[in-house]
């Protein structure tokens, strides 16, 4: 298994819109590990495969206190949703450090492929939906900020491209 590097935004390859996986063969299951280990390594709770720089539809989560319930969505799509909406506080391994309220349907009913390749379906509610919801936007190239308004998005952005530059190495700014 391997550490994957998470893009950050505003990467424009966050913004790519994943083919389906057209084969659940041995390359998926190393994504999927390594996408685990990646996302567990970061103390994420989802990671889209858009965010590590592979365009294909896959998804991981782990919404689970243990940290030992993980979930494989591979070509994952609704099946239904709630009309209630849920206003909760989101977050993004690629938008580190920025968290704001997003509406989101409060219950989906989720099918997929798993890590096997067999379709399995499940219903989700609270911070699995949302999760679910997050990591399928990814997967549609769209990052949660891009529900803010224009104003904060454009702070997000000014931020967090002012962080990197402070964070590369000095020979390299110049």
């Amino acid at each position: 298994m391997a550490l994957l590097n998470i893009l950050k935004y505003p990467d424009p390859r966050l913004h790519t819109v994943a083919k389906p996986v057209a084969e659940v063969d041995e390359r998926i299951r190393t994504l999927v590990d390594d996408m685990l280990e990646t996302m567990y390594s970061a103390e994420g709770v989802g990671l889209a495969a858009t965010q590590v720089d592979v365009h294909e539809r896959v998804v991981v989560i782990d919404t689970s206190n243990e940290r030992n319930e993980p979930r494989v969505l591979i070509n994952p799509e609704l099946v239904s949703f709630s009309e209630d909406w849920v206003d909760g506080e989101e977050g993004c391994l690629s938008v580190p450090t920025i968290y704001d309220k997003v509406k989101r349907h409060s219950k989906v009913k989720v099918r997929s492929l798993n890590r096997e390749g067999q379709v399995w379906e499940f219903e989700a509610e609270g911070l699995l939906a949302v999760c679910v919801q997050h990591e399928m936007d990814h997967l549609m190239g769209k990052v949660f900020v891009e529900y803010l308004s224009p104003m904060k998005r454009d702070r997000i952005k000014t931020k967090l491209v002012k962080k990197a530059r402070e964070e590369q190495p000095e020979r390299v700014r110049r």
